[in-house]
């Protein structure tokens, strides 16, 4: 069954770029044009998300770097014992919305320190599946379309967020 898997998985692109090919010489379309107009459209679009991308690595290393999200850990730790919520996830939580990257190094040492088989693990692994880098998204897709105000956007995608760590962590206590 894996030797199917594995030649379905190496032949899926081959297999669509033959397609597109086969199609657009159907359609009498000229393929490799389309294709270089494409790529054009794409290089203009990175062009334009460049600063807002140096803004987000830029803002990430400072707090990473600044004790910042120690500072506020430790502040909001009460509520998370209240809430029976694990204060070793909290920088998880912090960094999840701001960055990819930055949030896996904090997934993968938590996950050293505390165990993928303890509830701090598996609480980290779904808050990293349920959860998303919204911060970054928003920039990308908000920039590549010319949208300024994002503050409607930006409070409904933070309450998901923290919507998907509290429940998460609800499930993982209730299902451990």
């Amino acid at each position: 069954m894996t030797n199917i898997i594995n030649y379905i998985s190496s032949a899926a692109i081959p297999v669509v770029i033959i397609v597109i090919i086969g199609y657009g010489l159907k359609e009498k379309i000229k393929v490799f044009d389309t294709f270089l107009d494409g790529a054009k459209e794409g290089v203009e679009i990175v062009f334009k998300m460049f600063p807002t991308l140096i803004g987000i690595f830029l803002a990430v290393g400072a707090l990473r770097s600044s004790g910042i999200i120690d500072l506020i850990v430790n502040l909001i730790t009460p509520l998370t014992n209240l809430l029976e919520i694990p204060s070793q996830i909290m920088p998880l939580a912090l960094l999840r919305p701001i960055s990819g990257s930055a949030s896996m190094a904090v997934a993968v040492d938590i996950m050293q320190n505390y165990g993928v088989d303890t509830l701090t693990g598996i609480i980290t692994s779904v808050i990293m599946g349920s959860t998303e880098t919204t911060f970054y998204t928003i920039a990308i897709y908000t920039s590549a379309v010319g949208i300024k105000k994002t503050r409607g956007i930006l409070l409904a995608a933070l309450a998901a967020d923290i919507a998907g760590m509290v429940v998460s962590t609800l499930i993982c206590r209730i299902l451990s």
